[in-house]
């Protein structure tokens, strides 16, 4: 399968969707986007490590991880965006020590995130792209849209598509475990962390 280096092209946030954000990959040598949905403190921080300007007074969490490589002489090569599943992106760190490589699973925003800090390429398969990707202009039952407007679409329908956890008082504990399960698989950890309080206190 054919990797296809991608650059980033910047953050969309959406103007419907409160806390729902798109960061933009652009295909380097094409027309082609990949849009990925991502939570508000790994926008912030894509953001931050995008703007040269701005330096936070105290390292955030990549930063921190960046000092710590740099500390161990561990070097972040390149980032490989792998797999796709139920809308999930699926990344690899690939990491250098000692002329060894190592391969660790990643959160694509994570990756990315460690990747503009780093200057590491990010690569993405080829198919990925053909599945999740889109150019420029859009056709939608014959009528153009425009790029912003297709992206604000996307976030939308990609935000209306989470788990509406509802009244979780009203759901059995076996029903909650299996809620549970299904939002951790899907990386949605606030709506995860309700559900898990939610069994703690049936447990007291």
């Amino acid at each position: 399968m054919d990797l296809i280096q991608m650059t980033v092209r910047g953050i969309s946030y959406s103007e419907t969707q409160t806390g729902a954000y798109a960061l933009i990959l652009n295909e380097e040598k094409g027309e082609r986007k990949l849009p990925i949905i991502i939570g508000g403190f790994e926008a912030q921080s894509i953001a931050i490590a995008l703007e040269e300007e701005v330096k936070p007074s105290r390292p955030l969490t990549h930063d921190l991880f960046k000092s710590f490589g740099e500390r161990f002489n561990i070097l972040i090569k390149q980032v490989i965006i792998h797999k796709l599943v139920d809308g999930i992106f699926f990344s690899s760190l690939i990491c250098e020590r000692d002329k060894i490589e190592e391969i660790i699973d990643a959160r694509t925003s994570d990756a990315i995130a460690l990747a503009i800090r780093y200057n590491a390429p990010i690569y993405a398969y080829d198919s990925i792209l053909k599945k999740a990707g889109f150019t420029a202009a859009i056709s939608e039952n014959s009528k153009k849209l425009s790029e912003d407007k297709w992206i604000q679409n996307f976030v939308k329908e990609q935000s209306n598509r989470n788990e509406d956890i509802g009244d979780l008082k009203k759901l059995s504990v076996s029903k909650l475990k299996t809620l549970l399960t299904k939002l951790v698989s899907q990386e949605n950890y606030e709506k995860a962390a309700r559900v898990r309080d939610e069994l703690s206190k049936r447990k007291s």
